[in-house]
Order: C-alpha cells, then sequence, then structure tokens
C-alpha cells in the first residue's frame, strides 16, 4: 500500500513538472540578428589557398557550374547555414549598431555576413545540382531575405554588401528558372515572385542608408575639434596625411556638406535612370567641400551604379519567372 502511494505520488509530481516546464518555456525572440550572431559562431572559415577561394567566389556569383570539392566547405558549415535560414523568417532584425561612437562603432560582423550569404548561395547550388529544386528555392529566398535584414539600420557598406548576396541569389533564381536540371514548378515560380514583388526596385532603402553616413561624420568631426592635435586626427581617420594648412570644418562648411547629401538622399529615391545626372553634378559638387567631406563623402554614382545592378538583376528574375 506504501508503494502504490508512492507511485501515485511519483507520477503525479512527474505529470505536475511536465506541466511547469511546458508552462515555462523561454520566450522565442522576435530579433533575428541573435540568431545571425549565433550562425557567425559557428562558422568555420574556407580554405585559405587561391584556387579554393576563386572557385568558391565563382560558382556563388553564377559565373562556374558546381564544383564537387566545395562540398566538405558546406558540410563544415550546415550548421551555421541552417541556423541563418531559420533567422530570416524572424519579423525584426536590430544589429544594435552603437552609432553614437561615431567611427569607433564595431561593424566587425561585416566581413562574416559577407561569407556566409556566398555560403548560403553555395548551399541552393548543390541542392539543385542534386536535384532538390524545392530546397534550392527556399535557399535562395533565404539569401534574399539575409541580404534585407543585413542592410537594415546600417551605412552603405552594408547595403553594398547586402547588393552581392542579393543579385547573386536572383541570378541563381533566374538561371534555375530557364536551364535548372529539374524545372521550376508553377507553385515555386509564385513562391519567388511573392517574395521579390515585396523588394524595392533598387533593393534597399539606399537614401536612408546614405543619410545614417551623416551621424557618424558629425561625431567625427566633434572629436576632431576636441583633439590635442585635429590633423594628427585627421591622418588617423582618413589613413593618410592631413593637407597642408589643414583646419577643422567650420559651421558653414558643415551646413554645406549636409544640404548636399539631402539633395543626394533626394535624388536616390527615384530611378537609377532619372537620378544620374542629377547623382552626378552632385558629385562635381563634393569638390567644393572642406577636404574633411570631400575626403569621406561617398561616391554618389557608385550607389546609383550598385541599384542599377540591382535593378536589372531583378528584371531579368522577373522575366524568367514569367518565362513558362
Amino acid at each position: 500500500m506504501i508503494k502504490a502511494k508512492f507511485r501515485l505520488s511519483a507520477a503525479f509530481f512527474l505529470i505536475s513538472t511536465s506541466v511547469v516546464v511546458h508552462a515555462q518555456q523561454p520566450p522565442q525572440t522576435r530579433n533575428a540578428a541573435l540568431r545571425y550572431w549565433q550562425a557567425f559562431g559557428e562558422l568555420q572559415d574556407p580554405p585559405g589557398d587561391k584556387a579554393t577561394a576563386d572557385t568558391l567566389e565563382k560558382v556563388s556569383a553564377g559565373d562556374e557550374p558546381w564544383n564537387d570539392s566545395l562540398s566538405p566547405i558546406l558540410d563544415k558549415n550546415l550548421f551555421a547555414i541552417e541556423i541563418m535560414q531559420r533567422a530570416t523568417r524572424l519579423p525584426e532584425c536590430d544589429w544594435g549598431l552603437e552609432y553614437d561612437l561615431g567611427p569607433r562603432a564595431s561593424i566587425a560582423y561585416v566581413p562574416r555576413a559577407r561569407v556566409l550569404a556566398r555560403l548560403n548561395t553555395l548551399y541552393g547550388v548543390h541542392a539543385e545540382t542534386q536535384g532538390d529544386t524545392q530546397k534550392a528555392v527556399d535557399t535562395w529566398i533565404a539569401g534574399i531575405r539575409f541580404s534585407q535584414h543585413l542592410s537594415q539600420g546600417g551605412t552603405l557598406i552594408f547595403s553594398l554588401i547586402a547588393t552581392t548576396g542579393l543579385i547573386s541569389n536572383f541570378n541563381e533564381l533566374a538561371s534555375a528558372a530557364v536551364h535548372g536540371p529539374v524545372p521550376v514548378s508553377a507553385e515555386q515560380r509564385k513562391q519567388v515572385l511573392t517574395v521579390v514583388k515585396q523588394l524595392p526596385e533598387t533593393g534597399f532603402d539606399w537614401s536612408r542608408a546614405l543619410a545614417y553616413e551623416e551621424s557618424p561624420l558629425d561625431i567625427a568631426l566633434k572629436q576632431m575639434r576636441e583633439a590635442n592635435n585635429p590633423a594628427q586626427y585627421f591622418q588617423g581617420f582618413m589613413g593618410r596625411p592631413a593637407p597642408a594648412n589643414f583646419s577643422v570644418p567650420n559651421s558653414d562648411d558643415t551646413a554645406a556638406f549636409h544640404k548636399l547629401m539631402k539633395a543626394a538622399e533626394e535624388a536616390l529615391h527615384e530611378s537609377p535612370d532619372a537620378a544620374q545626372p542629377r547623382l552626378q553634378s552632385l558629385e562635381r559638387a563634393v569638390q567644393g567641400l572642406h577636404p574633411f567631406y570631400r575626403e569621406t563623402t561617398p561616391s554618389f554614382t557608385r550607389i546609383n551604379d550598385s541599384r542599377k545592378q540591382v535593378l536589372e538583376a531583378r528584371q531579368r528574375l522577373l522575366s524568367a519567372l514569367n518565362s513558362r
């Protein structure tokens, strides 16, 4: 009788415990950046030899077909790729950039993001060669979403790095739709179209990315003014000596810089072709800025070239999806 009571009590305890454990499941994050950091931590660096690096680069860019020599690299990084793909389905991405640090804000994760994006594209290529078109399509869509997350809240460097991955995934999807070894189904085409049509035509909010360039420079200017040797600060910031007779930008210099940047940001709301003449004119005007701003203002025409490349890759993909 005592044993029976003990067993009954033990059974009740186990049931109660299981209920408590179930009720106390930890909350799941909505922030994809936290998961991406986990994926970066799991990355295994590819071999450093030039031949492998060149092959990896060309295959991921769609310039060469799949090469079995890359399989061990994917095998070692499968866990990281899977974390990354799951993260792309989360609704938010906040990288937690410390913009109040100005030029000292860390962006150390950007190179690893580029590696992970390339490996993910390769994973899709490998799946396609194995005849698993659905896995390939899902992988490249995850790559598209990763590029969107990478650019969120970031300066131009984030959008420029994300552009490489976005175009690669567009190109792979377009190639699969037309030349894939296993035909892309009507349902898969619809799946891709749904994702692509939700994106801006040029991929990202380039105007906002350019605007984010201004705050770090404002902080750098403040630090330069407070430095014991502004010319030395300039050299440390730029990596080269300050011009002869260097002086810290005054309020008029700063106002001219911000006015020019605002004009460029407005132009980036237009299509690449429509914006090109205005951006070319603004880029010439950069030469009239204070040397500090002249050296740090990004190339507006190069930004526009990247926008045009994304637009063209997107149009090729849409054409390929509608080809059958």
